[in-house]
């Protein structure tokens, strides 16, 4: 009789236990390369909105009012169709804008927060921007809001300008 050839139960549990641990340890790594990039997608997206306004302000505003949604920038076809949906690399985005009145400027305002997060999430942080183009951080977990309508503080409260 020919000796049998071919790997044992002990060896092959071994192999299975040492590509567990070599999951164990990439996982968590690819984990916060998605996330970092995902946030390095949202600001991006949150300064290629601010330059949708300009175009739009002095196009369709009339040099004075901005766009009052990211749908429209999206139909006038100054954001792509993913951005102008609103949801774009784990991130959810608003923009709100007030055209002027005799009394006070144009304003708007942009907001992108995290679909999840944590661990597992699709980032940890949040970005803002407003018509003074800075982008703000909030780095604490929770969502951004920004600011209120001129003459009044324009900075969001509890956040930080992004370096």
């Amino acid at each position: 009789m020919k000796p049998q050839r071919g790997f044992s139960l002990i060896e092959l549990l071994i192999v299975v236990a040492i590509i567990g641990v070599l999951a164990a340890i990439a996982i968590p790594n690819l984990l916060s390369s998605r996330r970092a990039s995902n946030e390095a997608s949202a600001i991006s997206s949150v300064r290629s909105i601010g330059s949708a306004q300009i175009a739009y302000r002095f196009t369709t505003g009339q040099g004075y009012n901005y766009c009052n949604s990211l749908a429209t920038l999206g139909v006038d076809q100054r954001l792509d169709t993913v951005l102008s949906a609103g949801t774009k690399a784990g991130y959810n985005f608003s923009c709100t804008g007030v055209d002027a009145t005799s009394t006070s400027p144009a304003y708007f305002d942009t907001i992108a927060n995290p679909q999840s997060r944590g661990q597992f999430g699709t980032g940890n942080r949040s970005f803002g921007s407003n018509d003074t183009f800075i982008i703000y951080v909030r780095e604490d977990g929770s969502d951004i809001t920004i600011g209120s309508p001129p003459p009044g503080d324009r900075t969001p409260p509890s956040s930080v300008p992004l370096n």
